[in-house]
C-alpha cells in the first residue's frame, strides 16, 4: 500500500492525506485491517510508506465514521466491537438505504452501466470459485457501489459507505471462516435481470435479498463462532 510522492507543498500534502484515507478506507471495506487486532499509527504509516501526520488525520476522520476505535490508554487502533445489538443495527440501516439506492440507480440505468455490473459479477464469480476472500470482498463492493453511485443520491450513498466501512472486517472474517464456496449463491443475476428489464422495483427486492443473505451469514457465524471483538 506504499503511496507515492512527496509531502512538500499544501496541494501535495493534501493528496496524500486523501490517499491514505482511501488506502484505510479500502482495507476496513475489504477486511485487510481484521477486528480484535490493535494496530498503532507508526505500523500503519510504514506500511503505507508516508510520515504519521496524514495518518493521524485519516484515522481522526474513520473514528468519526465508527470504523475505527482509538484506545485511549496505549493510542493503539482497532475496529470496534461487534455487539448483537450493534449487528442488528447494521443490519437494519443496510436493508433500508441499499435497496433504495439500487431502485434509484435502476430508474436511471443504461446500457453501460449494465455491462459494467456484468463484468463485475464475472469477477465475483471467479473469486468465488477460486476460493479468493480477498478478491471476492473488493469485486463485490466494487459491484454493490458502481450500482449505487448511478442514482445519484449522495446523502444516501455515504450513508451507505459508511455501513460499509463498519461492516467490512467482520464480513472478511466469516467469509474467511466458512470459505467463498460455502456462501449462498447471491442475488447480483436477479438484480441485472431487472435492470435490462428496466424493472426498478425487481432490481430494489434483488439487492435487499442479497443484503438479507450477507447479514445473516454474518449473524449465523457470529452466533456460533463469536470474533474476538464481538463482545460487549
Amino acid at each position: 500500500m506504499t503511496i507515492s510522492g512527496t509531502e512538500t507543498g499544501a496541494a501535495s500534502r493534501l493528496a496524500i492525506h486523501d490517499q491514505v484515507y482511501a488506502s484505510l478506507r479500502d482495507a476496513l471495506i475489504t477486511g485487510r485491517i481484521a477486528p480484535g487486532l490493535g494496530v498503532s499509527l507508526r505500523s500503519l504509516a510504514a506500511e503505507l510508506g508516508v510520515s504519521p501526520m496524514p495518518v493521524r488525520d485519516a484515522v481522526r476522520r474513520l473514528a468519526a465514521e465508527r470504523a475505527l476505535a482509538i484506545n485511549p490508554a496505549n493510542k493503539r487502533l482497532s475496529v470496534p466491537s461487534l455487539t448483537a445489538d450493534r449487528l442488528e443495527q447494521l443490519a437494519l440501516a443496510r436493508s433500508l438505504i441499499e435497496p433504495e439506492l439500487a431502485q434509484r440507480a435502476a430508474e436511471q440505468a443504461d446500457a453501460v452501466l449494465i455491462s459494467r455490473l456484468r463484468q463485475l459479477d464475472a469477477a465475483v464469480d471467479r473469486a468465488l470459485a477460486e476460493g479468493d476472500v480477498g478478491r471476492y470482498m473488493a469485486a463485490n463492493h466494487a459491484f454493490h457501489f458502481t450500482l449505487y453511485r448511478h442514482g445519484r443520491a449522495e446523502v444516501i450513498l455515504t450513508l451507505a459507505d459508511s455501513l460499509w466501512l463498519q461492516i467490512g472486517p467482520f464480513m472478511r472474517v466469516v467469509f474467511g471462516r466458512i470459505g467463498t464456496l460455502g456462501l449462498a449463491a447471491d442475488h447480483h443475476a436477479a438484480a441485472l435481470e431487472g435492470l435490462q428489464q428496466r424493472d426498478p422495483m425487481a432490481v430494489r427486492r434483488a439487492i435487499a435479498a442479497d443484503i438479507a443473505m450477507g447479514m445473516d451469514a454474518l449473524r449465523a457465524e457470529c452466533v456460533s463462532q463469536p470474533t474476538d471483538s464481538a463482545e460487549d
